[in-house]
C-alpha cells in the first residue's frame, strides 16, 4: 500500500497552492479551489511521520457524502469530486475561526474540566459530570484558526470584539452549527453510532454564508458507538469510539502530547496498517457502504498520474 503525504501539481489557471496539515488546496483563477486530501495524518496539530493508506480517499468520500446530507441546511462549497482524494469547489473567504460544537464532556473539554475548569470559550459547564457524559444542550466552543502551531479556544465575545467575524454572521453560524449538528447526529443514531463532538468551518461568497472544508469525518469529529454507550459510562470505562482518538492516545501512551521536546514514537508498519484498517472500518460504519480501494493505487506515481489526470479534465469541464 502506498500512501500520498505530498503534491506537486501544475493545473492550468493556478494561481496558488497551500498545504495544510493533511490537505494540499490548489487555488485556481481565484474561481475554484482543488483540495487534495492526502493521507498525512495530524494529531496534536503536528504532522506524524508516515502516512496513512487510503485515509485521503476516505475523508473526502464521507465529507462529500455529508455534503450531499446537509445542502438543503446552506449551501456549501462543494461542485464535483473527480478522483477518490478530491474534492473541486467554490473559492470562498474563510471565516477565521472554527466552530466547534460538543455534545458530551469528551476530548479536549473533558481534559479541561478534569483539570478544575468549568468554563471553556465562555461557555458554563455544570458540576459533577464525568467524562463521555451527554451535556444538557451541546456547547459551541470556538476555536480561532491559527496558520501555523496550535489554534486557541475564544469566546464569541472575543471573536465579535476582535472583529474577527460581525455579531450577525456569527449568530448565523451558530443556527447553522447547530443544525448541522442535529443533521449528523440524526444520520448517526440510524448508524448505531453518537455524533459527540465535531467542528465547522464556513465562508462567504458573493455575501453569502458557505459550508467548506470537510463534514463530519473521523478527523473533524468523534463518534461512539450507541450500544453499551449508558453501560459503560455508569461504570466509569472508555466508550468505543469511531475517531481520531485512537492515534492521540497511542501517541499520548508512548510519551508524546506535542510538547517541545518530545518525540514521536516509531510509526512501525504495523501501527500504519493498524490505522489503516481503523479509518477503513471507520468509513464503513459510519456511511453503511462498503469501501472500495481506489483502482490504480499500486504505486504512488501511478496515483499522482490519476489525480492530476482526473482533475485536470474536470476544470475544463467547469469552464
Amino acid at each position: 500500500m502506498n500512501a500520498i503525504t505530498r503534491t506537486d501539481f501544475h493545473f492550468e489557471g493556478q494561481k496558488s497552492k497551500y498545504t495544510g496539515k493533511v490537505r494540499d488546496v490548489y487555488n485556481i483563477n481565484d474561481e475554484y479551489l482543488v483540495m487534495v486530501v492526502s493521507d498525512r495524518i495530524s494529531a496534536f496539530d503536528v504532522v506524524l511521520p508516515e502516512g496513512i493508506p487510503y485515509k485521503g480517499q476516505v475523508l473526502n468520500q464521507i465529507a462529500a457524502k455529508f455534503l450531499d446530507a446537509t445542502s438543503d441546511i446552506l449551501p456549501n462549497w462543494k461542485l464535483a469530486v473527480p478522483d477518490p482524494m478530491v474534492t473541486i469547489g467554490r473559492k470562498c473567504e474563510p471565516f477565521k475561526v472554527e466552530m466547534v460544537i460538543r455534545g458530551y464532556l469528551s476530548g479536549h473539554a473533558w481534559r479541561e474540566y478534569k483539570a478544575g475548569k468549568r468554563s471553556i470559550c465562555g461557555i458554563e459547564m455544570p458540576d459533577g459530570m464525568v467524562e463521555n457524559q451527554k451535556f444538557p444542550e451541546p456547547i459551541i466552543t470556538p476555536t480561532s484558526k491559527a496558520d501555523e502551531g496550535h489554534d486557541e479556544d475564544i469566546s464569541k465575545e472575543e471573536i465579535i470584539a476582535s472583529g474577527l467575524i460581525s455579531r450577525e454572521d456569527y449568530e448565523k453560524l451558530e443556527r447553522y452549527t447547530r443544525a448541522l449538528f442535529q443533521r449528523g447526529s440524526e444520520i448517526a443514531a440510524k448508524m448505531g453510532l453518537i455524533l459527540v463532538d465535531t467542528k465547522y468551518e464556513f465562508g462567504k461568497k458573493d455575501g453569502a454564508i458557505y459550508l467548506m472544508d470537510e463534514i463530519h469525518t473521523p478527523d473533524s469529529s468523534r463518534y461512539f458507538y450507541a450500544d453499551g454507550y449508558e453501560e459503560r459510562l455508569a461504570k466509569g470505562e472508555h466508550q468505543k469510539q469511531l475517531s481520531k482518538e485512537f492515534v492521540r492516545e497511542w501517541l499520548m501512551a508512548n510519551g508524546f502530547q506535542g510538547l517541545h521536546g518530545q518525540q514521536v514514537p516509531e510509526m512501525t508498519p504495523q501501527i500504519v496498517s493498524d490505522i489503516t484498517n481503523r479509518y477503513i472500518e471507520l468509513y464503513e460504519k459510519i456511511t453503511g457502504e462498503k469501501f472500495i480501494q481506489a483502482s490504480d493505487a499500486s504505486d504512488e506515481k501511478t496515483i499522482l498520474r490519476r489525480i492530476e489526470k482526473n482533475v485536470s479534465e474536470c476544470l475544463k469541464s467547469l469552464k
